[in-house]
């Protein structure tokens, strides 16, 4: 009888033990699901009111969770969307999400109602009142392993250090200087550091910036041969430089070589006017361009 207690006492302090153990188990297995938990926004809309969300970049994507919503990104602001609700008086939650330029994701939930408490919502804002961590990276096809942010980091860093570590490429004419002050590279991506000094009393606005190689022979010639680069990033928008006045940008593009016969050119125009001026890259300057981890930077 003795063995028949014992035995009974030993299988329910095993069977507690596998209890506990499971639920030590499954505890682990939530809070790991949780910390890669993307937690939402809560946010209210109507039928009758348009609401605006402002965000810290241009948006990239947009997906709505059902039908009960109607968004569109407003004209001439990349980073405004509009939404409202298209159904009157709907009772179940739904969602939506966006996807910024500068690799952020956000998720909202959505619930109607007839008066929303506010219609317009400052997303870096409610960032920093709800203290949340910027690691909800997401990748881009173009930027390949580069995380959007680390992009725009090193884009601001070259920008606000502002060094001139090139010091042999530049071209002056009509009262307009403009500068390569730097080639940088990291993870298979170049950053070009330029400047443009406007030392005339005309504002000079930039109509585009071209990147493109071209044979060496042909360079300053009518170019018969040539092949475009188009840039990945430009730290800022290209925009009016004004009268006696310096500004500067940085463009991010993909790594690449040339052969000691071709050249890279960059060339800047003016909107409707002819003070274009034009940089020649050799392959020796790509060569040399600065490693970014030189720069210090805390990169992962």
């Amino acid at each position: 009888m003795k063995a028949i207690v014992k035995s009974l006492l030993t299988m329910v302090c095993l069977t507690a033990f596998s209890i506990h153990t499971y639920a030590q188990q499954a505890t682990s297995v939530t809070n790991k699901l949780s910390m890669g938990k993307v937690e939402p926004y809560q946010m209210q809309v109507t039928y009758n009111k348009t609401s605006h969300l402002i965000f810290p970049a241009a948006i990239r994507y947009v997906d709505l969770g059902s039908e009960y919503l109607i968004a569109g990104k407003a004209e001439d602001a990349e980073n405004v969307l509009r939404i409202k609700a298209a159904v009157k008086d709907f009772e179940e939650e739904t969602n939506f999400s966006v996807i910024t330029g500068d690799g952020r994701f956000y998720n909202f939930n959505v619930f109607y109602s007839p008066d929303p408490s506010t219609l317009n919502y400052d997303l870096l804002t409610m960032q920093k009142a709800s203290n949340r961590e910027n690691g909800n990276d997401v990748l881009f096809e173009e930027l390949g392993n580069n995380s959007p942010s680390l992009a725009g980091l090193i884009l601001e860093t070259i920008y606000k250090k502002n060094k001139r570590i090139v010091k042999h490429i530049g071209s002056k004419s009509y009262g307009i200087q403009f500068l390569l002050k730097g080639i940088y590279v990291h993870n298979g991506k170049f950053y070009f550091h330029t400047e443009l000094k406007n030392q005339s009393n005309v504002p000079f606005t930039i109509d585009f910036v071209n990147f493109k190689i071209v044979d060496k022979k042909v360079a300053k010639r009518t170019v018969m041969q040539e092949k475009s680069i188009t840039p990945l990033r430009i730290y800022k928008p290209l925009d009016e430089i004004a009268g006696t006045a310096t500004d500067q940008n940085v463009f991010l593009l993909d790594q690449f070589t040339i052969t000691d016969d071709k050249v890279l050119m960059i060339e800047i125009f003016e909107k409707n006017g002819g003070r274009q001026q034009v940089l020649e890259v050799e392959h020796s300057d790509l060569v040399h361009a600065k490693p970014i981890t030189d720069m210090h930077l805390k990169i992962n």
